[in-house]
């Protein structure tokens, strides 16, 4: 019951470790125990299935976040301050979120080139810096003005590095239909004045001859020259222009008084 494994890893069996027993193995692991380092990696697995729920709706394979999840752990793990009065799983979230970050970015269809990444790169951490330094959220311009670049390549570089959204991604919940982004997103294709111009657009069409609305069918909706219309219908480029325009001039006629 409740079985459910992720990487041939049943997560029903997974251990919890105390707070006291992780840092006996944190201290063992800097001694070189490959043992004690193997025992920490199987005792916060629960805290790497914990991070990659985050990353549900990306479409990735949930095995191979896991994996690349397990990678930020293990980093975690062998860089961890045991002299820093911080929890392991304080320090060891971030490092398994930006691994999988990293992953999805590295294999995002939308490629971005690598100077690119490294300017954006560069923007976050210094931003990091000047809001640790002072206790607000940098502007652009004091980014620019730190890394010496342009105001303009700033900002392109870190939208080059977001990642996309879907349009069918749940942005509200209250128990009935989700609304998704789609939903929040304008048409003017699809607004009532384009529909209601639609409709009398062919009910002047049926207004027409039938010679008529086949060439306006043809050039308008099929984009085809006058000339390709008039080898379809056997006459020549002249009449069709001339079949054209009164056509042209009766649907409008017709518009107008609509």
């Amino acid at each position: 019951m409740n079985k459910v494994e992720i990487c041939g890893v049943n997560t029903a069996k997974l251990p919890v470790l105390s707070s006291a027993k992780m840092r006996e193995l944190l201290q063992r692991v800097r001694d070189g125990d490959e043992e004690a380092r193997e025992a920490m990696v199987q005792g916060n697995l629960r805290l790497v299935l914990s991070v990659i729920q985050r990353f549900n709706n990306r479409g990735e394979y949930v095995d191979d976040l896991f994996q690349v999840g397990c990678i930020g752990l293990m980093k975690a793990i062998d860089n961890f301050d045991l002299s820093q009065n911080v929890k392991f799983s304080t320090y060891a979230v971030p490092m398994i979120i930006g691994e999988i970050r990293r992953y999805l970015r590295d294999n995002n269809p939308i490629r971005v080139s690598r100077s690119l990444r490294d300017i954006a790169y560069k923007a976050l951490q210094v931003r990091d810096n000047l809001a640790n330094k002072y206790s607000k959220e940098p502007t652009i311009g004091q980014i620019a003005e730190e890394l010496q670049i342009p105001r303009e390549e700033i900002v392109f570089a870190l939208d080059a590095i977001q990642d996309p959204i879907s349009l069918f991604e749940p942005i509200y919940h209250d128990g009935g239909d989700p609304i998704f982004v789609l939903d929040q997103i304008s048409d003017d294709k699809n607004v009532d004045g384009n529909w209601l111009e639609e409709v009398s657009i062919k009910e002047g069409m049926s207004k027409l001859s039938e010679r008529e609305r086949s060439i306006l069918t043809m050039r308008f909706f099929e984009g085809r020259t006058q000339m390709e219309v008039a080898e379809e219908i056997g006459i020549s480029q002249a009449q069709v222009s001339r079949l054209e325009k009164a056509a042209l001039k009766h649907l409008r006629r017709y518009l107008a008084t609509s």
